[in-house]
């Protein structure tokens, strides 16, 4: 009988041993990590950037899509996407892109804005063709593009890539011209791509560039600094100078300023890093005109020109895109 007490001493310090083991084990297990939720810009959701000169006045940012790969090499990821535009650009591609089409759309509106309107020129009958896949972010990447335009009687056809020159990559023709177009004596001499254009809309009072927090910003104009930080929390750093021509130009979002108001400035001088300061939801600048009440549209101010690749870096480009070229040719499998 003196044993039975030990051997109930034993059981319970067995069950205690075995029920911290059970909870050291529920501790210390690894967490299953949710998969990170994939954001999609909306154009709907659009940043404000609000100048105070005309505080009733908004600008919204467009959307800035995330870049392709430098030398996108073909792989399976890539889809090819046609249609046959009916009633509008946009329509066509929620048709065929799905829940894609709407941010489909908008990067690859960016491509022809150039040559076409893509909102009062499209037609009944005209045709797009899309090599794309989607970003890590989740918004979509296009290699290869063309649109097949009853209104210009040719297919234009543009292909992502980043010539030896330049520190970014851009969309190019076969015969090695560039489809978009550059501002002569622009604010910057590099930047990514232009997401909006004065003429994108009705309050959209400026040109914003895409480019990484710190890239220079050179005044066009020679002129004089009468503004600078004014409206900071729409803003950002910014500053505004007014040319010698009587033009006052506006340059937002900055992360740096190097003039003060009442200086003086030269034709190319330095004045600012870009940023994303104030009401801005990706790095870029955005570069007004203004003349009195009338805001100008920068192409039309500084003319455009439009580059082209030697012959060598031609036969480079036919060379590098030749898989999409094909992959933009083949009939879809439905």
């Amino acid at each position: 009988m003196s044993d039975v007490p030990s051997r109930s001493v034993l059981l319970y310090v067995l069950l205690a041993c075995s029920l911290t083991a059970n909870v050291v084990l529920v501790l210390t297990r690894p967490s299953v990590e949710q998969p990170a939720a994939v954001e999609v810009l909306d154009e709907d959701a659009l940043a404000e950037d609000i100048d105070s000169s005309d505080p009733a006045e908004v600008e919204t940012a467009q959307p800035t899509p995330a870049a392709a790969h430098d030398s996108a090499a073909p792989s399976a990821d890539w889809t090819l996407l046609r249609g046959n535009v009916e009633q509008s650009l946009a329509r066509t591609f929620q048709a065929e892109g799905g829940k894609d089409g709407d941010a489909l759309s908008s990067v690859y509106t960016r491509l022809f804005v150039w040559d076409l309107d893509l909102r009062r020129d499209m037609q009944k009958g005209d045709s797009v063709a899309v090599v794309w896949r989607k970003g890590a972010d989740g918004f979509p990447e296009i290699a290869a593009a063309s649109l097949q335009s009853k209104k210009l009687g040719r297919t234009l056809t543009a292909f992502r890539w980043k010539s030896p020159q330049d520190p970014y990559p851009s969309y190019w023709y076969l015969d090695g011209t560039e489809a978009p177009l550059r501002l002569r004596e622009g604010p910057l001499s590099q930047y990514e791509q232009i997401t909006s254009l004065l003429k994108d809309r009705p309050t959209h009072k400026g040109m914003d560039f895409k480019t990484p927090v710190g890239t220079e910003v050179k005044v066009p104009r020679a002129g004089k600094v009468t503004r600078v930080n004014w409206n900071w929390t729409a803003n950002g750093n910014c500053i505004e100078v007014l040319f010698e021509d009587g033009v006052l130009a506006k340059f937002l979002h900055l992360s740096e300023n190097r003039v003060t108001e009442g200086q003086r400035v030269s034709a190319g001088q330095v004045i600012a890093l870009t940023g994303n300061t104030g009401r801005s939801t990706a790095p870029h600048l955005h570069y007004q005109l203004d003349r009195g009440d009338t805001t100008l549209d920068p192409l039309d101010y500084h003319g455009t020109d439009r580059r082209s690749l030697s012959p060598e870096q031609v036969a480079a480009l036919k060379r590098d895109v030749a898989t999409f070229e094909r992959m933009l040719n083949e009939p879809v499998v439905r």
